[in-house]
């Protein structure tokens, strides 16, 4: 039992560094990151499937269910086998490690807050002459799903706002949280979902929504139970970034009413959550989100967001970044309580 205790606490300390570690360094270059190995495995399969049976809707559709599974299944089943190794070794060194980088790579604050910064600047400086405009497009191409080949500059600051406020959820949020109910449920018994198991799990899940969750063509059809899979683990953190973003923001006295227009201007979009995550982070820097974007060949028209605020500028991505930070510490100070909190009880 203390062994288990010990685990506990060690893990709890383990997954604080962790976030520290993001924070400060990032994805070392180093390391093979876990998203590259689901990545290549989840682009195999679904290249073999729109390959072969790109005409048959049926098989499309089943196989992206054993596409989906699979490889939250293995994501799981990997988290797992480390989380379990680690304990019943007596917390050795090497397993603490495997676990300290694997949270660490579950959660991306410094990498999709600096490559959007990034971008912000490029377009703030005065020079943007043709070459400079080609290399802030690739940069935004990186981020976004859309085509921003023939985007003008204001469009590319909206677009990479709305990668910006949406990802924040799925690359910082979502993992958070699922990797705090994975710190609760091995409390309870180390037979649990636990930390990095929960972790890589959503880590799956948000690679797959990227890869292959998508509205058109063949991904109609292979994408569907990964976008609803997707929209069910990230539907709980995208409303916890809806209520307690304010509290860290200046407009912590309309705290209401910014609640109720974000939910109703979000409740426009397709998605679920998206639209949620997007209009909180919009009404609080007073900017307008949504409108025309290019996908493929197709011009899609998403609803306004928050339609009398302003265009998005460098600053207001350099203060919806703050935004991030400031509501992450939040969010662990809260569950370093609610953790101390349980541990006093049981």
């Amino acid at each position: 039992a203390l062994d288990v205790q010990l685990a506990e606490i060690n893990l709890f300390l383990i997954f604080l560094g962790s976030i520290g570690f993001d924070l400060l360094i990032g994805d070392p270059r180093f390391l093979i990151h876990p998203v590259q190995v689901i990545g290549f495995y989840i682009k195999k399969i679904s290249d073999y499937l729109i390959n072969n049976f790109g005409e048959n809707k049926n098989i499309l559709f089943w196989g992206g269910l054993i596409v989906a599974i699979s490889t939250i299944g293995m994501s799981f089943g990997l988290g797992k086998l480390i989380e379990l190794s680690y304990v019943q070794s007596r917390n050795n060194f090497f397993g603490g490690l495997l676990i300290f980088f694997g949270l660490s790579s579950c959660i991306a604050t410094k990498g999709l807050i600096s490559s959007v910064k990034e971008i912000a600047e490029l377009i703030e400086r005065e020079e943007i002459n043709d070459q400079n405009k080609r290399i802030i497009k690739e940069k935004v191409q990186r981020i976004v799903s859309r085509d921003v080949s023939s985007s003008s500059l204001e469009h590319l600051l909206r677009s990479s706002t709305e990668s910006l406020t949406e990802n924040s959820v799925d690359g910082i949020f979502g993992p958070l949280f699922w990797i705090f109910i994975g710190i609760f449920f091995m409390k309870f018994s180390i037979f649990l979902p636990g930390p990095l198991s929960l972790g890589f799990s959503y880590k799956a899940i948000s690679t797959l929504d990227s890869m292959i969750g998508y509205k058109y063509d063949y991904f109609r059809y292979l994408g569907f139970f990964s976008a609803k899979i997707e929209d069910i683990f990230t539907f709980v953190p995208s409303r916890l970034v809806l209520i307690t973003l304010p509290l860290v923001s200046p407009k912590i006295n309309e705290y209401g009413s910014i609640i109720k227009k974000s939910y109703l201007d979000g409740k426009k979009y397709d998605s679920p959550n998206a639209g949620i995550s997007e209009a909180i982070f919009a009404y609080i820097s007073g900017i307008t989100l949504g409108g025309k974007s290019k996908y493929k060949n197709e011009i899609i028209k998403k609803p306004k967001i928050n339609a009398n605020g302003d265009n998005c500028t460098g600053e207001k991505i350099k203060l919806i970044c703050q935004l991030i930070l400031r509501l992450q510490f939040l969010w662990i100070i809260i569950f370093v309580l609610i953790f101390f909190i349980i541990s006093t009880l049981i």
